[in-house]
């Protein structure tokens, strides 16, 4: 009964942006210089125009891309993972982007919607195609130029192919000189951080390889703790303390799914952990640290002075 009166006050973006993490995928970031910027903006001059008068986005990622344009004046409703800036929230939300009800997205009449990759289930986008609302997918990656990416895409649809290059100069110069930064770090003396996703009935769910988790970790330099297995598992006792995590890092969110530092560097293996001796645990707002979007650069350098100081 406890576990169900929990699970009622569970909020329903926090459960959403829970699972979306879950399932984020990686792909490796690519080199700092070159990259993305060399590329034609073909995909601009190509895209057919369309009325986007009336549009749904789905994806807190490519929604914080729509404001950075300044474009916000055509979103009539957005999923619910969109949660900035605080606006967004004021326009209807039609469900987590991959639990989309087509009839809840078709009933605030879109002229057009725009959607990250892995927005679902497929069922739904089928139906969605077949009431001829033109559909946008934007590709997803975890690294620089996916960032600059979505940002060509989002703006292509909308028409503004010159806003579009002015903000993905801005991002790249602004990620270029934050990687760098933090990359400047030796490896010697790089910390061990450890990503915890939730801590239910005492079993740590953490992060390994091939997330986005791992590549903001790395980005702001330093070391994911676990690599033996890709995606995010949970962790035996052994496996924690093996791991040597020197911070523990955490979304920071409200409720059921909430951790205090207290409880989670009382747990018997992490307690045994230097980050446990330190009190070292991060918390950070879990889109500004997973989204990639415009934000990534702030993010890797929020990420960094946490875990190495000013």
């Amino acid at each position: 009964m406890t576990m169900l009166k929990n699970f009622k006050r569970i909020k329903p973006w926090e459960i959403a942006l829970t699972v979306l993490v879950m399932a984020l995928p990686f792909i490796p970031a690519s080199p700092i210089n070159g990259g993305y910027n060399s590329v034609k903006h073909a995909h601009a001059a190509e895209a057919p125009k369309i009325d986007t008068s009336r549009l749904v986005s789905i994806g807190g990622d490519v929604t914080e891309i729509i404001y950075a344009l300044g474009e916000e004046n055509r979103l009539i409703a957005r999923d619910s993972t969109s949660m900035y800036p605080e606006t967004a929230a004021k326009l209807p939300d039609v469900g987590y982007m991959r639990a989309l009800s087509p009839e809840g997205i078709l009933a605030v009449n879109p002229t057009a919607i725009i959607a990250v990759d892995g927005s679902g289930p497929p069922e739904a986008l089928a139906v969605l195609r077949n009431a001829r609302v033109p559909f946008e997918a934007v590709p997803q990656s975890y690294d620089r130029d996916g960032i600059l990416k979505k940002i060509d895409v989002v703006g292509s649809l909308l028409g503004v192919p010159d806003k579009a290059k002015a903000l993905e100069d801005k991002v790249a110069a602004d990620l270029d000189a934050a990687i760098a930064d933090a990359g400047k770090r030796p490896e010697g003396e790089r910390k061990r951080v450890l990503f915890v996703l939730s801590n239910q009935n005492g079993k740590i769910l953490a992060s390994g390889s091939d997330t986005a988790a791992d590549s903001i970790i790395k980005l702001a330099g330093a070391i994911n703790a676990v690599d033996s297995f890709s995606g995010y598992k949970p962790l035996s006792d052994e496996a924690i303390i093996e791991a040597k995590p020197d911070a523990i890092l955490i979304m920071d969110r409200e409720g059921p799914l909430s951790m205090t530092n207290d409880d989670l560097l009382k747990q018997p293996a992490i307690s045994l952990t230097p980050a446990a001796s330190r009190k070292a645990v991060i918390r950070m707002d879990g889109l500004h640290l997973l989204g990639f979007g415009p934000r990534t650069a702030s993010a890797v350098r929020e990420l960094n002075t946490a875990i190495y100081g000013g």
